[in-house]
This record gives structure tokens, C-alpha cells and sequence, in this order.
């Protein structure tokens, strides 16, 4: 029973729409209808108001914090599966018709709470990609990729499999800038 409550409030937890609701009440516009219309951080930024930007990418990177670290805490047993639920709350919320954003904020409070250094490793390597192509889509993809790559190469293997499976999800969440990356169409993304 406490599998199913734990998925149950994790993705509740993770489906909270903070891009939506920041820019809905600060700004008064619906983010859907800017830039990509992602209700995540990346597509705040473009919002025309950076803080919010910011303030959407500490919330929800927060909404995976929460209950991630609660279970650990509590049932360290079921830590992927609070992940995995946090993770899929953001990509397909409840509250927006299950039309959510691209999960990487989430899936970074994810790395942080299951491993800092995951954390550590996700952020140096998206800064670096990034610097050089200034694509947040192409950032997010070579990162989340980083952390598989790292634990065979650690011998970590108890994990793998775990974090193979949000390296696929990522990718597809990010699918059609993939289409735009090979087409050179992608927009560059200004953080600052």
C-alpha cells in the first residue's frame, strides 16, 4: 500500500504547474502561448521576465526535492519509483490535460537528492555543452545522457537501468528539438 501512496503523492507533487502559475499571476499571460508553449523553465526564460525563468526552474526542481528526499528518508525502498512518479507529474500534470514540460528541472532535483554528486556531474556537463552551442535542448539531452555513462564507468551498475530510463524519457520529451537540432532550426536559449 505505501508504493501506491507514495506514486500517487509524488506525482501530485511533481504535476504542479509552477511556469504556468508564475507567469499566469505575475505576468498575467499563459505561458503555453509563448515560445514553445512548455510550461517549463527553459520556456520561462522566454517569458520576457528572467526571474520568473529562474523562479519556475528553483520550484521545480524543488517539486522533485520534496517527496524524493521524504522517501528516502522513510522508504528508501521505493526512492525510484517517488522519482519516477515525480518526474511523469511534470511531463504530463493532471491539471493541463497532461500537456507538461520536458522534466529536466525535475529530474535534477531528482540527482541531487539520490547522489549530490549526480547533481554536480548533470550541472558541469549541461554548463559545458551549453557554452559551446547555446542550446538548452542539446544541454538537457548530453547531460542526462552523462549520468548512465558515469555509473558504468564507476561500476555503479546497481543504478543503470534507472537512469537509462529517464535518459529515454528526456529524449523523448525533447523530440521535436531534436527534429529542429538536425534541421538547424532550433532557437539558442539566453539563460542571463
Amino acid at each position: 500500500m505505501d508504493y501506491l501512496i507514495i506514486g500517487i503523492l509524488s506525482y501530485l507533487l511533481g504535476s504542479i504547474p509552477f511556469g504556468y502559475l508564475l507567469t499566469k499571476f505575475f505576468l498575467k499571460k499563459d505561458i503555453r502561448d509563448v515560445g514553445s508553449g512548455n510550461i517549463g523553465a527553459t520556456n520561462a526564460l522566454r517569458s520576457g521576465n528572467k526571474l520568473i525563468g529562474y523562479l519556475t526552474l528553483v520550484f521545480d526542481i524543488g517539486k522533485a526535492v520534496i517527496p524524493v528526499l521524504f522517501v528516502k528518508i522513510n522508504y528508501p525502498e521505493l526512492i525510484f519509483l517517488s522519482s519516477l512518479c515525480a518526474f511523469l507529474g511534470h511531463v504530463f500534470p493532471l491539471w493541463l490535460k497532461f500537456k507538461g514540460g520536458k522534466g529536466v528541472a525535475t529530474y535534477l532535483g531528482i540527482l541531487f537528492v539520490i547522489n549530490i554528486s549526480y547533481g554536480i556531474i548533470f550541472i558541469t556537463i549541461w554548463l559545458f555543452i551549453y557554452f559551446l552551442s547555446k542550446y538548452s535542448s542539446l544541454s538537457s539531452i548530453l547531460a542526462t545522457l552523462s549520468i548512465p555513462i558515469f555509473l558504468v564507468i564507476s561500476k555503479n551498475f546497481s543504478e543503470v537501468s534507472f537512469f537509462v530510463i529517464m535518459f529515454v524519457l528526456i529524449f523523448f520529451t525533447h523530440r521535436e528539438n531534436i527534429k529542429r537540432l538536425k534541421n538547424k532550426e532550433e532557437k539558442e536559449t539566453k539563460i542571463y
